[in-house]
């Protein structure tokens, strides 16, 4: 028989500690977890397992994004910058408009075709043009569009996860589904109107001056938050964006809450030159389109800090802080499906999780013992120890478990003494073959490897590739079963063998126990 070294010993006994360390944390009730986490030195491990929105309860949000005004906002954009460019360039043309998707151009001399393509193309690289005669249309073709999708998706969810993550939310799920849809999972959420609130707002904060009368159609009607049927004339540009602040926290005045905001040092100046120009005038806030609040310049506002004061609630300054800090959306988010999972209903998934995992594991230990006897019984310890580094490498990576990852664990438990079966077969081939015990144990043993990793091999690449590719309960899946399968190969392989090892000094059997 061969010698246990001392490296793979002492690799035993660190991963059984280093497991048992993780594993401790889920069994220790949550509030008196946060109690020792304040009291215990920061590396010594005390998060558990996240678990997911149907094992918790929780909001189940799916928006969509509003692409068509994306696309719109570009070619208003477009069309401004280019009728800019014709007139520096001195092209004459007759027509300039917004037509099924394209800015259509018409121009009155054929022989300024060249610089009019050129000055479309500076108004905004990704379009393509076409040429009707003296017409030319600039449009976005397949891969602009999807460019556009993919940039609009990807600042949605980046700014989703910064106003989620404000409200305390703890291991949300933000995902892209399809072309133009959000996933998002909040588990354990207690308030989803107010979540749904923060996400459905766009956030687009501009400052306007009032508009004096005779400023024609530079002028821009707008509601008053406080009171919707009343509107104020307002200067169309903005003074200053939402893009130009850098802080933005509730706070109270005179004991009313406010929100102060700080701004970068262009928004700084900006901000000093127009209040100092326009002492004693109105200027608004802006916030989607809606006046938030309209008070008088009294004085010279420099150094790039104010307050923004509307009768607030205390949880609605607390909102709109987190609305400023977060950033604007690229675009506004409409909700076209909501699912809500009570706490209750997710006790009963973890219950249901519970009993399926432990009568799978019994199953198991009872057709290993009555199959392989002492062995069948070192196959159970390291199941067991295979099921405890499951559950420890779950809350070392924080990774969120749900119902589908529950149905990996108990696959997992197949595949972990399938292992176990396979050397003891062999190792009893070897017996009937004529060797000795303890020949035919580490020829079991080494013989079985190969077809032990190339099946576990084979399935982890399946797991990584689910992973890859999948969304939600697919992920989960995929995680806990990979994780299973890392295991399983220590367990079922390291683990089993020392325990066959040390029997075969202590005992000295003459024959198997199977």
């Amino acid at each position: 028989m061969k010698y246990i070294p001392l490296w793979k010993r002492l690799l035993i006994a660190a991963v059984l500690i280093v497991t048992v360390a993780f594993c401790v944390p889920n069994f220790i009730p949550a509030a008196q977890r946060e109690q020792w986490q304040k009291t215990l030195p920061a590396w010594v491990p005390m998060q558990s397992i996240s678990l997911g929105l149907d094992l918790q309860g929780g909001s189940h949000l799916l928006l969509q994004a509003d692409m068509d005004s994306v696309i719109k906002k570009r070619l208003d954009d477009a069309q401004i910058f280019a009728r800019k460019a014709l007139r520096e360039a001195n092209i004459a043309y007759s027509a300039l408009s917004l037509k099924d998707g394209a800015v259509i151009l018409t121009l009155k001399d054929d022989s300024q075709i060249g610089e009019a393509r050129k000055a479309l193309k500076s108004a905004d690289e990704s379009l393509s043009i076409d040429q009707n005669g003296l017409e030319l249309s600039a449009h976005f073709n397949d891969k602009a569009l999807k460019d556009m999708r993919d940039k609009t998706i990807a600042q949605s969810i980046e700014i989703i996860e910064r106003r989620v993550n404000g409200t305390g939310t703890k291991e949300p799920i933000i995902q892209r589904q399809g072309d133009d849809r959000i996933l998002v999972q909040l588990p354990g959420m207690n308030d989803p109107e107010r979540v749904k609130n923060l996400l459905k707002q766009t956030a687009q904060l501009t400052f306007h001056l009032v508009a004096a009368g005779g400023d024609g159609l530079n002028v821009l009607e707008l509601p008053l938050r406080a009171d919707p049927k009343t509107s104020l004339p307002l200067n169309r540009r903005p003074l200053l964006t939402g893009d130009m602040l850098v802080n933005a926290q509730p706070t109270f005045q005179d004991g009313a809450p406010i929100v102060s905001f700080k701004l970068n040092a262009q928004g700084a100046r900006i901000f000093c030159d127009v209040t100092r120009d326009n002492v004693d005038k109105p200027f608004a806030v802006v916030l989607d389109k809606e006046i938030i609040t309209s008070p008088r310049i009294n004085e010279p506002i420099c150094g790039g800090s104010a307050v923004i004061s509307g009768r607030f609630t205390v949880q609605e300054a607390g909102d709109l802080a987190l609305l400023l800090r977060a950033g604007a959306l690229p675009t506004s988010l409409t909700i076209v499906e909501e699912r809500s999972v009570g706490p209750s209903l997710g006790s009963d998934s973890v219950e249901a999780g519970k009993t399926a995992t432990l009568a799978a594991f019994l199953l198991i230990i009872g057709y290993m013992v009555i199959s392989y006897g002492t062995f069948g019984v070192f196959a159970a310890v390291a199941l067991f120890v295979n099921m405890l580094m499951i559950i420890a490498m779950l809350s070392m990576f924080q990774a969120t478990l749900t119902m589908p990852g529950i149905a990996g664990i108990v696959l997992t438990m197949g595949m972990a003494v399938d292992a176990n079966v396979l050397i003891f077969e062999r190792i009893r081939e070897e017996i009937k073959a004529g060797r000795s015990i303890l020949s035919a144990i580490d020829t079991g043993f080494e013989k079985a490897m190969s077809s032990i990793t190339d099946a576990n091999l084979t399935t982890l690449i399946s797991g990584i590739i689910l992973y890859a590719v999948g969304t939600g309960p697919v992920k989960g899946f995929a995680v806990t079963m990979s994780i299973g399968i890392v295991t399983s190969l220590f367990s079922a392989i390291m683990l089993t063998r020392v325990m066959v090892q040390i029997w075969l000094r202590v005992k000295k059997p003459k024959t198997l126990p199977f």
